[in-house]
């Protein structure tokens, strides 16, 4: 791992975040806040031929929330809905491979906790 572009490509999610807003009527959609510290993200789905056409997040916290919650909205693109139900902690904080110390992990995995949610629907 080279963790200067660890660095870079958590920073340009970060500051460039992919699919941040909102979907009109999305078929899931679910909210989790980090009560530690205040981050919140809503992920949003829709599908098309039961594959994953269009997802957004929104909130706000640090950048690592920010950044795992982008990321995580490039990799959906295109899995049904049991490759997202399949989708496991090591495997989401795998999309990026970084040093996260403990008080960083629940950061990086707020987004897949509100997935998760939003697939409880």
């Amino acid at each position: 791992m080279n963790t200067s572009l660890y660095q870079q490509e958590m920073l340009d999610h970060a500051e460039h975040p992919r699919n941040f807003g909102t979907l009109d009527h999305p078929d899931l959609q679910g909210r989790r806040t980090n009560p530690t510290c205040g981050d919140e993200i809503t992920m949003a789905v829709k599908f098309t031929d039961a594959k994953v056409s269009s997802v957004a997040f929104a909130g706000s916290g640090c950048s690592v929330s920010q950044a795992w919650a982008s990321m995580l909205t490039e990799w959906v693109k295109g899995k049904t809905r049991d490759e997202l139900t399949a989708l496991t902690q090591e495997q989401h904080l795998s999309l990026l491979d970084a040093p996260l110390t403990p008080s960083r992990r629940p950061c990086a995995l707020l987004s897949l906790q509100a997935l998760k949610e939003a697939l409880k629907q």
